[in-house]
């Protein structure tokens, strides 16, 4: 048995759950969120939490009841505090600004990139060089995160790109360049 699928998910108080079969409303100060899940759990609304339990014993269904329940809680906790991902723009001449719904990127390339921005997201630019992605669906915050960066990942030799905050060592390896003798 799951031991994260047997705690109950506490629901703050600004926070409105709705619950139809497998399919789990969520509606907060920062957004709404919806999933529905396989009907092999059941999740039931008690007092000030909700309740997941496995509705068969096969493999699937006990796996997928912790599952539900981590992501139940990070719809929760999404709805009310919202998730947040931070990028930075390395590089002369590199720059992003909004316009509308869509994010212009100026990356190197001998075009504009423009990037839509979906429903229920929020992109700040600062400095030119600072993006911040807000949301109340953390799947969709790392999603479009992952987009953004996916045009110019940082490069080995000199660093430039689009990278997280805070990304360094362990993702973006650096290389020696050539030396001449």
């Amino acid at each position: 048995m799951s031991r994260i699928g047997k705690q109950p998910v506490q629901i703050p108080d600004k926070v409105k759950i709705d619950i139809k079969g497998t399919t789990v409303s969520v509606d907060g100060p920062k957004g709404k969120v919806s999933k529905t899940f396989a009907p092999v759990v059941k999740i039931e609304k008690k007092d000030n939490t909700i309740v997941v339990a496995p509705t068969e014993e096969t493999r699937f269904s006990k796996a997928m009841y912790g599952t539900a329940r981590s992501v139940i809680a990070g719809m929760v906790k999404g709805a009310a505090v919202g998730y947040a991902k931070e990028l930075e723009i390395q590089g002369v001449g590199f720059k992003a600004a909004l316009k509308g719904k869509q994010l212009d990127l100026s990356l190197g390339y001998s075009h504009q990139i423009l990037h839509d921005i979906p429903e229920g997201i929020k992109v700040t630019v600062t400095d030119g060089t600072k993006l911040k992605v807000e949301g109340a669906d953390k799947q969709l915050v790392g999603q479009v995160t992952s987009e953004i960066r996916a045009y110019y990942p940082p490069e080995p030799y000199k660093g430039k790109g689009v990278r997280l905050v805070g990304e360094f060592a362990e993702r973006v390896r650096r290389k020696e360049g050539k030396t001449v003798a």
